[in-house]
C-alpha cells in the first residue's frame, strides 16, 4: 500500500499505547484507507509518518516531527487558511483527500478534541469554488451492468445535476461518457474501464454499493420508487452506487456541527443525506443528436485541436455570451445534447428569434443577469450547511433581480419565454428572511459575531446592548479616573491576555487609590484593575460570548430555513439559466448576422441546403471569410470534395456539420439561408492521429473510426470523411476510399461529404446516381498558387501539392527535385494508360478487381480482415 494511505505501520503496532490524539489519527486513517487524511490540529491540517513524508515531497513543504511518550513521528502541516491550493496539488498527484476537522470547541472539550472526516475530496466530488474549473459541470460517473444492459449515472456534486441512461451497446455508453467528460468514475462488477476516456480517474469503490437491493433502497430514499424513475436494473445499480459514493464523499459530520460527533465503529461507506439532490433525470440518448468522442474532438466544440489554442477557438468559445455561470453551464449542455425533435427545436428557435428582434429587452436582460450568482452551487452549499453569511446575501441579491427580469419578459409571446416568465419565482419570503436576518456586508467568519441584523432576535439585541453599555462605561472610565486621581497621564486599555486595565506610569504610583489592584508590571508603568472594572469586564465578555454563540445559532437556523427551499431555488436557477442561454444565442445571432434555419419533416426526405454558409469559429479569426453553399439530399447524398491543401476543404466540411448542430441546438446559424432535416448522428473521420500507447498506428486508428461509421451510420446520419486511406500505400488507400464511398452511397444512404486527394474518385460522380463532384478552385501563376476558397461544381484539376509546399519554406533544391519527379510520374502514368488501352483492345480480359472490390461487405468485416482482402487484391493487380 502507498505509505501515504491507511494507518501508519509504526502506529498500528502499538495502537493501544498511542496518545488519544494520535489514536484518533490512526483510526481515521484506517477508516478512510483509500484517502490521504488531513488531520486538524489548531490552525493546521497535519499528516504523520509516511503520509507526512509524501505530502512534504509533493507540496514542497517542511518535514518536521512530533515527539510524545510513544515515539517520534514525521509530521507535515498545511495551513487551514490556504488548504485549497494544497489539496489541488494532492489531487493532481492522484490522491483522494479526507478532511478531518475538529468538531468540538477546544475550550469546551473534556480530554482530546473530537475530530471527524467532514468531506472526502476527489476530482469528481469537488464543491469548493477554488478547486472547480470555472462554471463547467464537474461530473462523477458510475457504470453498472445487469446482464447485457449497461447503466450510466452522472452526478455533479456541486450543483446537484443528476442524470441516468442505459444501453445494451457498450459503444453507446462509451459515447455518453465522452459526451459528458466526467472527472472521475466508479465501476461496478463486470464493467470494463475501456468504456472510459483515458483521462478519467477510476476510483475503486465498495462493490456492495452496486447490489440491486441496496441500490434500490438508496434511490428510493431520495426519489421514490426507482422502477418508476429508471428504465433498467442497470440504471438503478449505477444510481444507487453513485448516491452511496456521494454520501461517502460528504463525510460523516458537518465541520460546524459540534453537536453531532462521528459515530466511529466499522467503516460506513454511506454518509449524511444530500438534501440538495432533488431531481434525477433519466434520458434516452436517442432523443438527442449523437456526437461521439471523435466528433466532439474533430468539430472542436469544447477543446481546440491546435496546441496552445484558447477556448475562443472552439464553438462554445464563440457562442457563449452568457452573463452567468448558470447560463454558461446550460449552453454547454445544449451543445453536448442537440435536439432531434423538430417541435422542441422550433420552440427554442422561436425564443431566440423574439430576443433577436427585441433589442432593448435582450440587452436589459443581459445586464440584469450579470447580477445573478451561481444559484445551483449556492443552494448546494446552503443545503450542506457549508454556506457563509455572504453566500446567503448573494442568494438575496440574486432574488432581488428576479422581479426586474420578470418585467422584461412580461409581454413575451414565444412559448418558451412565457413558460420561463411563469417559472421565475421571486422567492419573496426567502429574500425577506435573509434581508431581516443577515446584515448587508457580513464578515467571513461565522462564529465571531457581526452577522445577524439588529431587530431580528430580541435576546441577541439585549446581549449586544449589555455589551455596548459596558463598553460605554469603560470609555468614560478614563476621564473619571483622571479626575478622581489627578493623574493626567492615566490610560484605560485592553489586551486579549489580561483584559481591561488602568495604566499608571511609575512617577505617578504614589497617587494610585487604595481600591486599585495590581494586574501587570511593565518597565515604565504598572497596570491595575478595580473591582468595578473587573465586574464590568466579566459582564462585557460574558455578554459578547453569549451573543456570539446565540448569533451563530440564529445564523444556522436561518441557513437551514433557506436550505429547506432547495427545490424552489433550483427551479428558479433552471429558469434563469435557460433565459441566459437564450439571450446569449440571440446576442450572437444579432451581432454576427446569423439566420433562422428552416426545419423539414422526415417525410420530405433527408436534406441539408445551406446558402452562404460560414464556419462560426474560423470567421471570427479572419478579416474576411468566403461563404459557401452546401446541397445534400437523397439524390445528392455523396459529395466528393477536391482541391488543393489549404484551400478550405476541411473547414468547409466542419462548417456544414456545425451549422447542422447549431440548428438542432435551437440556435440561429451563420448563413444567408438554411433548410435541413434534423439528423440523428454526425460522424467524422478528420485528421491524422495515432494511439501508440494502445498499440495502434495512424492507419489503424483511421480504420477503427471508419468501422465505427459503417456500423452506426444510416440514412439519417451526416458523415464527414477527410482524406481516407492516407496511412497506407497509394493503391491500398485508393481502394479503401473508393470502397468506403460506394458503401456509404449504396448501402448506408447517409448524407456524406468526402474530401479527397485521390482524384480517380471523382469518377464516382458518373458511376453513382447520387454522387456529385465539387471542388475549391486555385489559381496558379508562375508557380505561385492563390486559393479562392470558393466551392464550385466539378472536380479539381490537381492538388498543387508542390506549389503548396513552396509556401511552407522548403529549400528550393527540394522543390525543384519534387517538380522533376512529379513530371516523371505524370509521363509514366500516361504511358501506362496507353499500354492498358492497347491491352484492352487486343489482349485477354484481366481479372475484374474493381468488381471484386464492389462486392466486398465492408460493414461485416473487421479492419484486419479488410486489410487482408485489400492485400490479396493488390497482389492480383501486380501479378497481371
Amino acid at each position: 500500500m502507498d505509505p501515504a494511505l491507511g494507518p501508519p505501520e509504526e502506529m498500528a503496532e502499538k495502537r493501544e499505547e498511542l496518545t488519544p490524539m494520535m489514536a484518533q489519527y490512526h483510526d481515521l486513517c484506517a477508516r478512510y484507507d483509500d484517502a490521504l487524511v488531513l488531520f486538524q490540529v489548531g490552525d493546521f491540517y497535519e499528516t504523520f509518518c509516511g503520509a507526512a513524508e509524501r505530502t512534504a515531497r509533493l507540496l514542497e513543504l517542511t518535514l518536521t516531527k512530533r515527539e510524545d511518550s510513544t515515539g517520534t513521528y514525521p509530521m507535515t502541516g498545511i495551513p487551514i487558511d490556504n488548504v485549497a491550493s494544497y489539496v489541488e496539488g494532492l489531487l493532481e498527484a492522484g490522491y483522494r483527500v479526507a478532511i478531518a476537522d475538529q468538531v468540538e470547541d477546544p475550550e469546551e472539550a473534556t480530554g482530546v478534541v473530537e475530530r471527524a472526516v467532514t468531506r472526502v475530496v476527489t476530482p469528481g466530488t469537488l464543491t469548493e469554488d477554488e478547486l472547480l474549473a470555472g462554471a463547467d459541470n464537474n461530473f462523477v460517473a458510475a457504470l453498472a451492468r445487469d446482464g447485457d444492459e449497461r447503466g450510466l449515472a452522472l452526478l455533479d456534486v456541486s450543483t446537484g445535476d443528476f442524470l441516468a441512461t442505459s444501453s445494451t451497446r457498450a459503444e453507446s455508453i462509451a459515447d455518453e461518457v465522452s459526451r459528458f467528460s466526467p472527472a472521475e468514475a466508479i465501476l461496478g462488477p463486470a464493467v470494463s474501464s475501456e468504456l472510459l476516456p483515458e483521462d478519467v480517474l477510476v476510483t475503486p469503490y465498495d462493490r456492495a454499493a452496486f447490489e440491486l437491493e441496496r441500490a434500490s433502497e438508496l434511490v428510493a430514499t431520495y426519489f421514490g420508487d426507482p422502477d418508476a424513475r429508471l428504465a433498467s436494473e442497470a440504471e438503478i445499480r449505477a444510481c444507487g452506487a453513485l448516491l452511496s459514493y456521494a454520501e461517502y464523499a460528504r463525510g460523516g459530520v458537518d465541520a460546524e456541527d459540534v453537536d453531532e460527533p462521528d459515530d466511529g465503529g466499522e467503516r460506513a461507506r454511506d454518509g449524511p443525506r444530500l438534501e440538495y439532490l432533488t431531481h434525477l433525470t433519466r434520458y434516452d440518448p436517442r432523443e438527442y443528436l449523437l456526437l461521439d468522442a471523435v466528433a466532439l474532438r474533430s468539430l472542436e466544440l469544447f477543446e481546440p485541436r491546435a496546441v496552445g489554442a484558447t477556448e475562443e477557438a472552439t464553438l462554445v468559445g464563440v457562442l457563449d455570451e452568457t452573463a452567468s455561470a448558470l447560463g454558461s453551464r446550460t449552453l454547454s449542455d445544449w451543445l453536448r445534447r442537440p435536439l432531434r425533435d423538430p417541435a422542441e427545436i422550433e420552440d427554442r428557435l422561436d425564443a431566440v428569434e423574439e430576443l433577436t428582434t427585441a433589442v432593448g429587452s435582450r440587452e436589459a436582460l443581459h445586464e440584469l443577469l450579470r447580477d445573478v450568482y451561481d444559484l445551483e452551487r449556492l443552494i448546494g452549499r446552503i443545503s450542506r450547511e457549508r454556506a457563509t453569511a455572504r453566500d446567503l446575501r448573494s442568494l438575496h441579491d440574486t432574488l432581488a433581480v428576479v422581479p426586474d427580469v420578470r418585467t422584461e419578459l412580461e409581454f413575451a409571446e414565444s412559448d418558451r419565454l412565457t413558460e420561463l416568465y411563469d417559472e421565475l419565482d421571486p422567492l419573496a419570503d426567502v429574500r425577506e428572511l435573509i434581508d431581516r436576518a443577515i446584515v448587508e456586508a457580513p464578515p467571513i467568519e461565522l462564529t465571531e459575531g457581526g452577522i445577524i441584523a439588529e431587530g431580528y432576535d430580541e435576546d441577541l439585541d439585549a446581549l449586544r446592548e449589555t455589551a455596548r453599555d459596558g463598553k460605554r462605561w469603560i470609555d468614560e472610565l478614563e476621564a473619571r479616573e483622571r479626575e478622581r486621581t489627578g493623574i493626567n497621564s492615566l490610560k484605560v486599555g485592553y489586551n486579549s491576555v489580561h483584559g481591561y486595565y488602568i495604566e499608571v506610569t511609575k512617577p505617578n504610583l504614589e497617587s494610585v487609590p487604595g481600591d486599585y489592584e495590581r494586574r501587570q508590571t511593565l518597565k515604565n508603568a504598572e497596570r491595575f484593575v478595580t473591582p468595578e472594572l473587573k465586574s464590568r469586564e466579566d459582564e462585557i465578555v460574558s455578554s459578547e460570548e453569549r451573543a456570539d454563540r446565540r448569533e451563530y445559532d440564529r445564523f444556522r437556523e436561518v441557513r437551514r430555513r433557506v436550505g429547506a427551499e432547495v427545490e424552489r431555488v433550483q427551479a428558479l436557477a433552471d429558469a434563469l439559466a435557460s433565459l441566459d442561454a437564450f439571450v446569449s444565442l440571440a446576442t450572437v445571432a444579432a451581432q454576427y448576422d446569423y439566420c433562422r434555419p428552416e426545419l423539414l419533416e422526415r417525410g420530405d426526405g433527408a436534406r441539408i441546403h445551406v446558402e452562404g454558409g460560414r464556419h462560426p469559429v474560423v470567421e471570427r479569426s479572419q478579416s474576411s471569410f468566403v461563404p459557401n453553399d452546401a446541397r445534400l439530399s437523397n439524390d445528392r447524398r455523396l459529395a466528393i470534395v477536391t482541391g488543393p491543401n489549404m484551400s478550405g476543404k476541411s473547414t468547409y466540411m466542419r462548417q456544414v456539420a456545425l451549422i447542422v448542430l447549431l440548428a438542432q441546438l435551437g440556435s440561429f446559424v451563420p448563413a444567408r439561408a438554411t433548410t435541413l432535416t434534423p439528423v440523428d448522428r454526425i460522424f467524422t473521420r478528420v485528421g491524422a492521429s495515432d494511439d501508440i500507447a494502445g498499440g495502434r498506428s495512424t492507419f489503424m486508428v483511421e480504420m477503427d473510426e471508419l468501422a465505427t461509421i459503417l456500423e452506426g451510420a444510416d440514412e439519417h446520419s451526416l458523415v464527414l470523411l477527410d482524406e481516407v486511406g492516407r496511412g497506407t500505400s497509394t493503391a491500398d488507400g485508393m481502394a479503401i476510399a473508393r470502397a468506403m464511398a460506394e458503401h456509404l452511397h449504396d448501402e448506408v444512404g447517409a448524407l456524406t461529404l468526402f474530401a479527397t486527394h485521390h482524384h480517380p474518385l471523382t469518377e464516382l460522380a458518373d458511376e453513382l446516381e447520387a454522387a456529385v463532384n465539387c471542388h475549391f478552385e486555385a489559381t496558379e501563376v508562375d508557380g505561385a498558387v492563390t486559393f479562392d476558397h470558393e466551392l464550385v461544381p466539378g472536380a479539381a484539376e490537381g492538388s498543387y501539392g508542390v506549389e503548396v509546399a513552396t509556401t511552407a519554406g522548403l529549400p528550393e533544391s527540394v522543390i525543384e527535385r519534387s517538380r522533376d519527379l512529379l513530371e516523371a510520374t505524370v509521363r509514366a502514368d500516361r504511358d501506362d494508360a496507353s499500354d492498358s488501352s492497347a491491352t484492352a483492345d487486343g489482349g485477354d480480359d484481366p481479372t475484374d478487381v474493381a468488381a471484386e472490390l464492389r462486392a466486398l461487405e465492408l460493414a461485416h468485416m473487421t479492419p484486419v480482415e479488410a486489410l487482408a482482402e485489400l492485400d490479396r487484391l493488390k497482389r492480383l493487380l501486380e501479378d497481371r
